[in-house]
């Protein structure tokens, strides 16, 4: 099995880069002088040691909803010859939830100068779309294919990355279209059809002094569970929540500092952070390359018999004894990398569920429209994050909390306008995107959306534009915010715009 994979740095005239690079690439230029002493002349020095953070991220349309990947490692060699690995140890990812942002994987200190080759280890590879058979069914399909085996590559970047100043960027950026070609929405037909080639980009960024965006060094809505917490409440340590589970990395800890400046929700210091309590972060990268929470919300401060996972709803279900939330349906992969909608722990109904929305956002209350969310405009698509407290979980099982997430949709801008300090973007989904097609789903679910292919998109002064030409009618764009269901009407507060992605 070939794996592809390129390193991009900077280069001269017309080319094709993907969203991510190209929206990364003003933030380049000025490193991109190439090397002094050994390193081609230009005059760069070349002095000890560089720290660099290695980010994870994809960019993709709506085709999938889930692409999990696990590297053994990831290897730079330089033009002396001289290997250093970026990866401390096997790592696990889910790449479809970072579509368009970035997350850390690792932080290592790099001997400065020009590499010229990359070598990575996949183990396994899993990706997974979600449609409606036929039948009117639901189906969950793993399909597609899938990798299985150690597979070895070398590659050769399309330029060398030059490794130097005091801290940097790495992000690994998975090409999912490329990793997982196949066209249309998701069928029966495609079981073990398509071949999977995992094909990344390796793009090196700068770490802007006060980040913003995934762009210049800013993680955002990083989901965690605190591990330990430090004594003098400086900070604490955190392993991602697995997406969705039994698949985890407990080789990834983030070590996360905290400041005068960082705000707590739903705890009122890091004093009121305890071990397994689950987190929602936004981290920026320090000058130093550690990481610093702006952010720190907990949806659920219990963390006993706690069971909890985060995820696109795929189906909404009136509970079987009419109360007041209805069913949610989301998925777990069993061992053998098959998916099954009804699992122990993420298939669930609410009594008295505690709803909330993300508290990444604070300009809920300015909005044009009631952003709310609640079993009443609960639908299926939506990127939720939810908790519960049984002892021993069944197929269906009590839900604590709620907890409304961010989301990254692809789609082409058919209309623009303004209301009050927002810009308005009507956008289209493809059919294939989960909105449309879940929509659809038979009886007993509810139909909520008068129109499922379309989001109405706001954007104020607060949104990062990190596309590369203007956003205008005809174009395609991914948009990250969070998604509400207004009386029927789908809307989303954006909190950033990147390039689109072919559909």
């Amino acid at each position: 099995m070939k794996v592809q994979f390129r390193a991009l740095a900077c280069r001269p005239g017309p080319r094709v880069v993907p969203p991510l690079v190209l929206s990364l690439f003003g933030l380049l230029a000025a490193g991109c002088g190439g090397s002094g002493g050994s390193g081609m002349g230009t005059g760069t020095t070349f002095s000890g040691s560089t720290t660099v953070v290695v980010l994870a991220s994809s960019t993709a349309n709506d085709q999938l909803f889930w692409f999990d990947v696990t590297l053994n490692s990831l290897t730079l060699t330089s033009e002396s010859g001289q290997t250093v690995s970026l990866l401390p140890s096997q790592v696990n990812e889910e790449f479809m939830h970072l579509n368009g942002r970035v997350e850390p994987l690792a932080t290592v200190s790099v001997p400065q100068g020009i590499y010229t080759s990359a070598t990575a280890v996949v183990e396994q590879a899993f990706p997974a779309c979600a449609g409606l058979q036929s039948s009117g069914g639901l189906l969950m399909d793993e399909g597609l294919g899938a990798l299985h085996e150690v597979t070895d590559v070398s590659m050769e970047p399309a330029q060398p990355i030059t490794v130097t100043g005091s801290t940097m960027g790495l992000v690994l950026d998975l090409q999912v279209s490329k990793s997982a070609a196949f066209s249309g929405g998701c069928s029966q037909s495609l079981t073990g059809a398509v071949t999977i080639t995992p094909t990344f980009t390796l793009t090196p960024i700068s770490i802007a002094a006060q980040p913003t965006n995934s762009a210049n060094g800013k993680a955002l809505g990083v989901e965690g569970l605190i591990g330990s917490v430090g004594a003098n409440g400086s900070g604490f340590t955190a392993n991602p929540i697995s997406y969705p589970p039994p698949y985890s990395n407990p080789a990834l800890t983030w070590q996360v500092g905290v400041n005068s400046s960082t705000t707590f929700q739903g705890v009122g210091s890091a004093a009121g952070l305890t071990a397994g309590m689950p987190v929602d972060m936004d981290l920026a990268i320090e000058p130093d390359g550690s990481l610093l929470a702006s952010r720190v919300a907990v949806y659920d401060t219990d963390t006993s018999d706690l069971s909890v996972a985060f995820g696109p709803a795929e189906g909404i279900y009136p509970p079987y004894d009419q109360s007041v939330y209805p069913v949610m349906w989301t998925l777990e992969v069993e061992q053998g990398g098959q998916l099954d909608v009804l699992t122990s722990l993420v298939g669930a109904y609410g009594l008295n569920a505690t709803s909330q929305i993300s508290g990444q956002f604070a300009n809920l209350q300015s909005l044009p429209f009631g952003a709310t969310f609640d079993s009443a405009n609960l639908v299926a698509g939506q990127n939720i994050l939810f908790t519960t407290h049984a002892a021993e979980p069944v197929d269906f099982t009590p839900i604590t909390t709620i907890t409304l997430l961010p989301q990254t949709i692809d789609g082409t801008v058919s209309a623009i306008s303004n209301q009050g300090n927002f810009t308005t973007y009507t956008v289209t989904l493809a059919p294939y995107d989960l909105f449309p097609n879940l929509a659809a789903q038979p009886s007993p679910q509810t139909a909520l959306l008068t129109n499922p292919n379309t989001v109405v998109v706001y954007a104020d002064g607060d949104t990062q534009m990190l596309n590369s030409s203007p956003v205008g009618v005809g174009g395609l764009f991914r948009f990250y915010g969070l998604v509400f269901d207004d009386n029927g009407t789908l809307r989303m507060d954006c909190a950033q715009v990147n390039d689109g992605v072919t559909e």
